[in-house]
């Protein structure tokens, strides 16, 4: 959520770093600060009918003392009738306070000033590439076709007990996403992420915390008899373990990886695109998460991006880092790098995580802050990045290693596999 003070201090720059997310936030933003300005009016009334409050009720004792009965009743009933003018102020506080909160809830965060414009995907700036490009022949098959192949996915049993986009893995399929699994959390722990394991169900406050509510509950499983949602990916739990928290500085950055089953309806994906494992509603994911200092938190940016990165390279996956324009970010962040895989059958680039910075708009909604060396406490900024979304990581392994002999398993995975051939 944006702060009041970041509106303040440039209304025009917001409406204008606003506008390249496709957000018109022209009319908003002055009501924003009309709306603050008639809240900072009644905390002064407030203010100043607490002081006199204070002083009327100061001067009952007085005149008990001195046997002025009458002055001493008046000077109740003064009270009384300023406790019931105080009431009335906190409650026109209160209302004005949640419609400033209303409105922000619903404002995305501002994109920093290395965004491209852009409204679609299509004006997304590759950044980089590397990795080696498969060389397959022109009977490569999609890995929906080797899985039956090889018996390694039932996408038709998924549906039998779920529905669509809930695959079951088979055989040397359910290790090799179990060897990816403990492969992402063991180089997360060698870059000194701590693992923790998260709830896979949170509450409104934690959605409401990492931005997930009330802009994307469309796309979220609800538990409705107990008003929980299935976690979209492991940054909302993990994000939440800091909500209310104030840091001592000597903490940060926070690092923080988790492995989690991620949940996600996908309203209106339809066509090729989701065909096998491109589009899941149930897949596994290992999540990078960081608290930082705000004048940190380009650099952690950057070692997230490294730190993918490096991923890709040893598993032998040629990729691509997109830097997103405005018009095809999400709601809550600041900038993102998106990284996609080549997907050798398919021929198409499969993205396979997201790298962002939230800067100060998810600990503003968290209350996460940090105490610095003058004992002030600021707001923290947090990140987070797939490292890695495991179902197109799959597709292209699937696909990429293809041979006449079988699906050659990298030769990383090897030691948590157990064998270095799918045949």
């Amino acid at each position: 959520m944006l702060t009041i003070q970041q509106i303040k201090a440039d209304p025009e720059r917001v409406i204008k770093r606003l506008a390249v997310k496709g957000f018109d936030a022209s009319e908003i933003i002055p009501r924003v600060i009309e709306l603050d300005d008639s809240r900072r009016a009644l905390q002064l009334q407030s203010d100043n009918k607490a002081a006199e409050l204070n002083r009327l009720a100061a001067t009952i004792g007085a005149h008990m003392k001195k046997g002025e009965r009458a002055e001493a009743e008046q000077a109740k009933a003064l009270v009384a009738e300023g406790k019931a003018a105080q009431k009335t102020l906190a409650e026109q506080l209160e209302a004005v306070e949640k419609q400033i909160t209303d409105i922000l809830l619903n404002v995305p965060n501002t994109p920093c000033d290395m965004v491209p414009e852009g409204r679609t995907a299509a004006d997304n700036v590759v950044e980089k590439t590397g990795g080696p490009m498969p060389e397959l022949g022109p009977d490569a098959l999609p890995h929906w076709e080797l899985a039956r192949k090889y018996n390694l996915i039932d996408f038709d049993l998924g549906v039998k007990i779920t529905g669509a986009g809930f695959p079951v893995y088979l055989g040397k399929c359910a290790k090799l996403q179990r060897a990816l699994i403990q492969f992402f959390l063991d180089r997360a722990s060698e870059a000194g992420y701590l693992e923790v394991q998260p709830p896979y169900v949170v509450n409104e406050a934690s959605g409401y915390g990492t931005g997930q509510l009330p802009d994307k509950e469309a796309q979220m499983y609800v538990v409705t008899l107990d008003n929980l949602y299935l976690i979209p990916t492991a940054e909302v739990p993990v994000t939440n373990l800091y909500r209310d928290v104030i840091l001592p500085a000597d903490r940060l950055p926070v690092k923080n990886c988790a492995y989690s089953a991620c949940f996600r309806r996908e309203a209106g994906s339809y066509g090729k695109d989701v065909r096998g494992l491109n589009r899941l509603h149930q897949f596994d994911k290992v999540e990078i998460v960081r608290i930082e200092r705000p004048e940190d938190s380009y650099a952690a940016l950057e070692e997230m991006k490294d730190h993918v990165q490096s991923l890709l390279d040893d598993l032998g996956l040629p990729w691509h880092i997109l830097r997103l324009c405005g018009g095809d970010m999400s709601f809550t962040s600041a900038i993102t790098f998106d990284f996609e895989v080549w997907s050798g059958a398919q021929q198409r680039w499969l993205e396979v995580s997201s790298v962002s910075n939230f800067e100060t708009y998810q600990a503003n909604r968290l209350h996460c802050r940090y105490r610095g060396d003058d004992k002030k406490t600021r707001l923290c900024h947090t990140l987070n990045g797939s490292a890695l979304a495991l179902p197109r990581i799959m597709a292209a392994l699937l696909e990429n290693n293809q041979t006449p002999e079988g699906i050659v398993v990298p030769e990383v995975l090897r030691r948590y596999t157990g064998f270095d051939i799918i045949d």
